[in-house]
């Protein structure tokens, strides 16, 4: 009898060191143990850092996964998280939270899936924009907590409404010309916005991240941009009115990804709203201006949707591991929608890398430019689309391609090479002058799924 109860014990203290974290709230100082707390437990594939601090000093906070942790390997995307840039909307925080443990726990049990992920995704998570409103909102308690107590920053100020306004110019710009992506920021941008909102900013320019969400609380549905609406105002109501990007069949797609992955968004009725499918266009929905996911849309290669994730702003500790469980699928889908469109590499004639080069997809007014290391990433749906590189000083390159669902094929391409970057004209004989061929090689082993095709302009 004493050795089944010493083998009942044992088993018992294994379950104990191997059961997951305790579903519960984290105040600021218990995330930042978390956060370590995960990459002590996954230290050669995950970074911990700060992109700057609060306006009452608590550090905002990102854990990245990746096997090489603080290195951007060409051909290799960028995503992110943001939770709890609302600081009363809480569930995003605690979910990005147990994402985190989830990765660094199914990497080490040698889960494919997730080893595919980190191995071929860096991987960015921020769980809280906010932790001075959260804190605040925290104090109050689940139960009491007032609808608006701890949404704002220290300062008063919504962070969702606090980055600068690019949706009117790219508004003008559709009807009258110009720019498409990656308008230009006024001159003045620094004395109009937060100091989370600036750490922010600084960080999506500094990264070239391709695919986010940021997690929200109040409803539940994936909101796509445009969060403004094109419509005026009329006598100060705020008018609804879809308000699609070029973009808009992929957006639709990136948000039906989450909600048909979701336990229960994509029946529609939540919060005694019904939004078909799970998703709504944020416009249509209610007009927001200067929002965080029209800014990354605008500005930067990256494309943001929003996840309104639960009727309760600050739901009980008891509801977290439902919470949890509807969402994890969800969370883990959408990190691989990164891998969808085309890749590839823009390379001058001395095959150096060229960065702020632009991707143009003919039938889709807005392009995306090439990284600091030279690679672009465009998420397209599958189809066949006539791609262009173009770069100044260089001729441009044009390319017909065919996306699907498979996994990356190499092409080779023939080009004539462009001028050389004075725009004089070469000798005969020169290099520029000839017809070059070559074979392309996409991505590292292993290979990256869901890019169908992907190429290597030589400019």
């Amino acid at each position: 009898m004493s050795g089944l109860l010493s083998v009942f014990f044992h088993l018992l203290l294994l379950f104990k060191l191997v059961a997951p974290v305790t579903f519960r709230h984290h105040r600021y100082d218990d995330l930042v143990r978390t956060l370590y707390k995960v990459h002590n437990e996954c230290p050669y594939i995950t970074r911990v850092y700060s992109i700057g601090r609060s306006v009452k000093g608590r550090h905002l906070y990102v854990l990245e996964f990746s096997d090489y942790p603080g290195i951007h390997e060409p051909l290799e995307p960028e995503v992110k998280y943001v939770g709890n840039m609302h600081g009363n909307e809480v569930l995003g925080r605690e979910l990005l939270l147990q994402l985190a443990e989830f990765l660094c726990e199914e990497f080490r049990n040698g889960n494919q899936r997730i080893v595919r992920l980190v191995e071929g995704t860096r991987v960015h998570i921020m769980p809280s924009m906010n932790p001075d409103g959260y804190e605040v909102a925290a104090a109050q308690g689940a139960d009491i907590s007032g609808y608006l107590v701890g949404r704002n920053n220290a300062n008063g100020v919504d962070l969702n409404r606090n980055f600068p306004d690019l949706n009117t110019y790219v508004y003008y710009n559709e009807k009258h010309g110009g720019p498409n992506h990656h308008l230009p920021l006024p001159d003045n941008w620094k004395s109009q916005v937060e100091p989370e909102t600036e750490a922010v900013i600084h960080w999506i320019r500094s990264f070239n991240f391709v695919l986010s969400a940021n997690l929200h609380g109040g409803a539940v549905v994936a909101n796509y941009p445009y969060d403004k609406s094109l419509e005026h105002r009329v006598r100060g109501v705020r008018r609804t009115a879809n308000t699609p990007t070029p973009d808009d069949k992929l957006f639709q797609k990136l948000a039906k990804v989450y909600s048909y992955a979701h336990g229960w968004m994509h029946q529609g009725w939540n919060c005694g709203d019904y939004f078909p499918d799970g998703i709504t266009n944020g416009a249509s929905w209610y007009s927001l201006s200067k929002g965080m996911q029209d800014f990354n849309y605008l500005h930067t290669n990256c494309f943001e949707i929003t996840l309104e994730l639960s009727c309760d702003k600050f739901p009980r500790q008891e509801e977290l591991q439902r919470e949890w469980l509807g969402n994890r699928e969800a969370l883990i889908q959408f990190l691989e929608q990164v891998h969808q469109g085309i890749k590839g590499m823009v390379l001058d004639e001395n095959y150096n890398n060229l960065a702020e080069a632009v991707i143009s997809v003919s039938g889709i007014n807005h392009d995306v430019t090439s990284g600091d290391h030279g690679d672009y990433f465009r998420l397209l749906l599958p189809g066949t689309y006539t791609v262009t590189a173009t770069a100044p000083g260089f001729d441009p390159e044009t390319v017909t391609v065919t996306v699907g669902p498979g996994e990356p094929k190499l092409v080779t391409l023939c080009r004539q090479l462009g001028l050389p970057p004075d725009g004089t004209l070469p000798p005969p004989g020169a290099p520029y002058a000839r017809q070059s061929c070559f074979p392309l090689t996409l991505t590292k082993e292993p290979a990256t799924p869901r890019y169908s095709a992907g190429h290597s302009w030589l400019l």
